[in-house]
């Protein structure tokens, strides 16, 4: 293989199986270690992928055997959320970049102590919000860049699924970071503060379930000069996973499902509505490694893209949010 950023995955998952299954359009990037409390399930992801991929994928056994290979440049945290803040700490400290899977952290002072130990090392760390490197989330940015539809004033944004409440899954788990904020929220706040950047007021409504978690949320995010965004989130009902920015001169639809589309529109007043297809590769989740590997090759520590402070803004709507509706989160 040509010289390439060596990842790691810690946390052999549901999510880290549908990203490395997707690691075949990482251009210079390869899956070569996987790093799991039982190495059972550290063997069977690392046999199926190295299948796919037709080249070696070592097993650890425990995650700091997997944090001491010397031949893993970078490490993709997909564990629950209440264990990123230690895990990204350790791998930061053995020098390893991290890629954390959002959201960031189950508390803003987690996200914080992460970015401090980043800076302090001198070590590349990043949230893994793939939704912001894929191309119709690119283009709607750069046509908001070049005035397409005026001063953006407001962002809609929804993102919801009909679980079944079983408090044996992590999803409904208070410990493990469960409810609809950290898991699906997290998407509708970083979308709107990728777009208006960072309120000055969060307002949050929703519901409970008896685990402790949050089972929706509809929150209101405002800004002083009269900006806003409506969002939306929940685990009692399907939501179409619209987003919508709305300016002076237009708006943008991105179509269902905005977290990973294929497509947005453009409306502008008094024209007629131009769509314009922009499938990513593959699944989407390449465009997230290919960008650490690139500023791994700049020798940077944080991605333009996704820098560290928008993490820490979108943490902290976060904890506001659950806050005001009763849920506390902590760290393991």
């Amino acid at each position: 293989m040509d010289a390439q950023t060596r990842w790691g995955f810690l946390g052999p998952g549901r999510i880290a199986e549908k990203v490395a299954a997707d690691f075949e359009h990482v251009r210079g990037g390869a899956l070569v270690a996987v790093g799991s409390r039982s190495g059972e399930r550290a063997e069977a992801f690392a046999a199926r992928h190295a299948e796919r991929s037709g080249h070696a994928v070592r097993a650890h056994a425990g995650y700091d055997a997997l944090l001491s290979d010397p031949e893993v440049d970078a490490v993709y945290i997909a564990t629950p959320h209440t264990d990123h803040a230690s895990q990204a700490i350790a791998a930061i400290e053995a020098g390893k970049a991290v890629l954390v899977e959002k959201s960031f952290t189950a508390t803003l002072d987690g996200a914080r102590r992460v970015v401090e130990s980043a800076r302090h090392h001198q070590v590349f760390a990043m949230e893994a919000m793939w939704t912001r490197f894929q191309p119709a989330v690119r283009a709607a940015k750069s046509l908001i860049t070049d005035g397409a539809i005026g001063e953006v004033r407001a962002v809609q944004a929804d993102l919801g699924v009909r679980r079944e409440f079983d408090p044996d899954d992590r999803m409904f788990s208070l410990e493990l970071g469960g409810g609809t904020l950290l898991d699906l929220g997290v998407y509708v706040v970083s979308f709107a503060q990728h777009i208006l950047g960072t309120p000055d007021r969060v307002v949050a409504t929703g519901s409970r379930l008896e685990t402790g978690v949050d089972g929706e949320a509809g929150i209101l995010l405002g800004y002083d000069d009269g900006r806003s965004a409506t969002l939306h989130t929940s685990f009692h009902m399907p939501l179409p996973g619209q987003a919508r920015i709305y300016g002076t001169h237009g708006w943008i639809d991105i179509p269902p499902r905005f977290h990973h589309p294929v497509s947005l529109v453009l409306h502008r007043q008094g024209e007629d509505p131009l769509r314009e297809q922009l499938p990513p590769s593959g699944a989407g989740y390449a465009e997230e490694f290919i960008e650490v590997g690139r500023c791994l090759a700049e020798r940077r520590t944080e991605s333009d893209v996704m820098p560290l402070a928008d993490t820490l803004a979108v943490q902290a709507v976060l904890e506001e949010a659950a806050d005001q509706l009763g849920v506390r989160f902590t760290e393991r």
